[in-house]
């Protein structure tokens, strides 16, 4: 598949989809650290005029992976009532909870970040998109988009990544299954 209609062929699938989170379409964009979910997520909302929850915001420190879904799936379920979906950012200078994040009820939210398709958060979901890129190439990008403040904290995430995808088999449960990898 030619990466550049990536963002018009999910666009596409997205419309035929009906809501799963009251009124609103949740498009889960997951994968490992490095795959090309911020990338694909912007180009997606693009195309369909979205807001964007970047899980970055939200995950609780560098150990939090585990903790997120639970974190996304309250805010998750507020927007299915119709009421604005709320959580703590994260404030990674400080190394602790942050200021509130509030998201309105709309027609279509994209979330992207490695969780983003947890089972927790499968109920709310109209369509789960899953990159995959090969390690080498995954942590040149990571690196290079966070540098020497990620770098200390790869192996660790790593392994979390590791444990979420062992433990709630995203790839096997994705809508889509894309190589980001060149």
């Amino acid at each position: 598949m030619d990466p550049s209609s990536l963002p018009e062929l999910l666009a596409a699938r997205v419309r035929g989809r009906a809501p799963a989170c009251g009124g609103t379409r949740v498009i889960a964009i997951d994968g490992r650290s490095g795959s090309g979910k911020t990338a694909l997520a912007l180009d997606l909302a693009d195309q369909i005029g979205a807001p964007i929850l970047h899980l970055d915001r939200l995950y609780p420190g560098w150990h939090g992976l585990a903790r997120t879904p639970a974190i996304v799936r309250a805010l998750l379920a507020d927007l299915a009532i119709g009421e604005k979906g709320r959580a703590r950012q994260w404030d990674w200078a400080s190394d602790a909870p942050g200021r509130w994040l509030t998201v309105r009820p709309t027609n279509d939210l994209i979330i992207e970040g490695v969780g983003a398709g947890a089972t927790a958060l499968r109920p709310f979901l109209s369509h789960l998109v899953w990159l995959e890129a090969p390690e080498e190439e995954r942590r040149r990008r990571a690196l290079a988009r966070d540098g020497d403040t990620y770098a200390p904290w790869w192996d660790v995430w790593a392994a979390q990544e590791e444990q979420y995808i062992a433990t709630d088999h995203t790839p096997e449960a994705a809508d889509l299954i894309v190589s980001t990898g060149s």
